[in-house]
């Protein structure tokens, strides 16, 4: 038993598996995730970086986006390989709070540019005459500066509110990363309310954005449907399904991980959760945005061949 939350030096990461060899199939399993968030998000960058017809905002919020996952999965996943691989479980005191902050910060960042790129295909569709004027480069800069600012100050609250909580019930974290649900188990005060109060405010804020996304997905629709053209329903199509299967994703399973109650708690169930909002979408977004998006195929095929 620990008596308060100074006297802990390092927390214990809960393993993927009991044995050395599962051990080793996780450490295999989480290196070609990272590899592929690595490669995919790595190329969406350089093209949209190099190519002088993907300077737009729709493509400068994508890189965006591509720079947030690569941060997101950098936080939690080295950690946990080095951990399977060692056969080792710890966690740093201080390394698990810049997880919480870094993890917060990247995954509620990311969640803002998506409300702000939603905003941007809206534009681009229903209002196209105003686009130019409306989204010019510097508002883009300010929408993205806002974007990842939001994150930043939001991380920031949810990590310090956190970690200033008194910590009576051992140095366990019942996750393969320091995720604040299973922090606040460990505490002995009442004074976590105060952060589930945060939880509870940010979860009503991420509703609003979600409220915000699905509108103007829907507002997209019926301007396409006005003017029934093939390619102007390929064009919505094009931009809602993958901004819809990212956001169902990361807020189904981040809901799920955040706001269950503490009686529902499988250790192997939390585990899977967990890597579905915070491993599984940076390698699958940039597969997500480009499988229907013909410029940036076209983009990459330039890259790859020279």
């Amino acid at each position: 038993q620990m008596s308060n939350g100074s006297s802990i030096t390092q927390f214990l990461l809960l393993p993927f598996a009991d044995t050395q060899e599962l051990q080793l199939w996780h450490f295999w399993l989480f290196l070609g995730i990272s590899l592929a968030a690595l490669l995919g998000n790595g190329l969406i960058i350089t093209s949209t970086a190099c190519n002088q017809h993907l300077h737009t905002p729709m493509y400068f919020f994508l890189l965006s986006l591509s720079l947030l996952d690569l941060g997101c999965i950098s936080t939690t996943v080295p950690k946990s390989m080095a951990n399977s691989l060692w056969d080792n479980r710890a966690i740093a005191y201080t390394g698990c709070g810049a997880q919480v902050f870094f993890f917060l910060f990247f995954i509620l960042a990311e969640f803002s540019l998506l409300t702000v790129m939603s905003y941007d295909r809206y534009m681009a569709i229903c209002k196209p005459l105003h686009y130019g004027t409306l989204l010019g480069s510097r508002a883009c800069v300010h929408m993205a500066a806002v974007a990842w600012g939001t994150g930043f100050v939001t991380a920031l609250l949810h990590t310090a509110s956190t970690f200033s909580l008194t910590l009576c019930q051992g140095n366990a974290v019942e996750q393969f990363f320091c995720e604040i649900p299973q922090i606040l188990k460990l505490s002995c005060s009442h004074s976590y309310l105060r952060e589930v109060g945060l939880l509870v405010v940010g979860a009503c804020l991420s509703c609003g954005c979600i409220v915000f996304i699905v509108g103007s997905c829907v507002q997209m629709f019926r301007a396409v449907l006005r003017i029934p053209s093939e390619q102007g329903c390929h064009k919505a199509f094009s931009t809602c399904l993958p901004h819809l299967a990212v956001l169902s994703l990361l807020v189904s399973t981040g809901i799920f991980a955040f706001l269950k109650p503490p009686s529902i708690s499988f250790s192997s169930l939390d585990l899977v959760v967990s890597g579905l909002y915070s491993v599984v979408p940076p390698a699958v977004n940039p597969l997500i945005y480009s499988l229907r998006n013909q410029e940036l195929k076209h983009a990459l095929r330039k890259l790859v061949t020279g």
